[in-house]
């Protein structure tokens, strides 16, 4: 997500056929509206890259996540990076856990967790999880301790709400369903950070909450090999289009277009591209980005997602 000089944009990109570079694997899912690419790397948190095992993918009425293994499961996990004009907005990465998907995903979320891309980060002070449960219509998420019942210092009310909105996504995104998320707090007030907990949180509207590019694969400091790299990721851009580019500081090695799978709804669509590595050696940054249909005359510009990996 570091953001290197803005250069002009070609409103038209060709779209890149399907190659699997790296591994091919299936992922748990966000949700029917956030759909899931085929490919990627995961890592397990605080460790070294690790291929998941393969899920089910979704189909159009999501279905339960993986159910857990002795190698774990892999998760959606929602951070929190700067979207166009330095606006907060949610990133996805894909991380391994062991025991309950539910509740150690929720656990990364609330400050137990660290995000592979360092451009990422939470918005959650470190706040017990005791469990995440499926009960009644519901995602329970049960909350022990009575602390940040108001807002830390330095917390906003909309990086409070977007702090929740990251638990929303993340936990239907485990559970593969759009069920409301109720958060059940010790001690006499129910708050936290200043919000009522005493009500069921919905999903927001993907457009607002949500980055508008995000790359699954490769991931942050993955190391590749071949003639072609193949990036997936999720994305709603002007006509489903955009570029992605390697880049080595300032100098722009390559640069091909994505075509995704739509783009005039309130959600992101899956999208692939290859980039031809004719000549590229060594550390790189891959930066997807929205089109910008007014060259940069108009608003804060395009959504931008980057990593950094290596080529060999």
């Amino acid at each position: 997500m570091t953001v290197p000089t803005r250069r002009p944009t070609v409103r038209r990109w060709a779209g890149a056929s399907a190659v699997v570079l790296l591994s091919s694997l299936t992922l748990v899912a966000c949700s029917d509206d956030d759909p899931v690419p085929t490919s990627g790397e995961t890592r397990e948190p605080g460790g070294s890259k690790k291929s998941p095992k393969p899920t089910e993918e979704p189909t159009a009425e999501p279905t339960a996540s993986e159910s857990p293994t002795d190698d774990g499961t892999t998760v959606p996990i929602y951070w929190v990076g700067d979207g166009p004009g330095g606006q907060p907005r949610l990133f996805r990465e894909f991380h391994r856990v062991e025991g309950n998907p539910l509740t150690e995903a929720a656990r990364l979320v609330m400050g137990g967790g660290q995000p592979d891309d360092p451009d990422y980060r939470t918005l959650w002070p470190e706040v017990e999880v005791a469990d995440v449960g499926a009960t009644d219509g519901i995602l329970l998420v049960q909350v022990p301790g009575d602390g940040f019942t108001d807002r830390p210092d330095g917390m906003s009310k909309r990086d409070a709400e977007l702090a929740l909105q990251q638990l929303v996504y993340t936990l239907q995104g485990v559970q593969q369903e759009r069920v409301p998320i109720l958060i059940k707090r010790g001690g006499s007030d129910f708050r936290l950070f200043g919000l009522p907990t005493d009500t069921e949180f919905a999903q927001a509207s993907a457009l607002e909450t949500l980055n508008l590019v995000s790359i699954t694969s490769p991931v942050e400091g993955a190391t590749v090999t071949g003639d072609t790299l193949t990036v997936t990721g999720v994305a709603n851009s002007f006509e489903a289009s955009g570029p992605c580019r390697l880049l080595a500081g300032e100098d722009e090695l390559a640069v091909v277009g994505y075509q995704a799978e739509g783009w005039m709804e309130d959600k992101l669509f899956p999208f692939e591209a290859e980039i031809p590595l004719d000549g590229v050696t060594g550390e790189v940054v891959l930066q997807c980005e929205t089109d910008d249909p007014s060259g940069g005359a108009e608003g804060n510009g395009p959504s931008i997602d980057t990593k950094t990996i290596t080529v060999q």
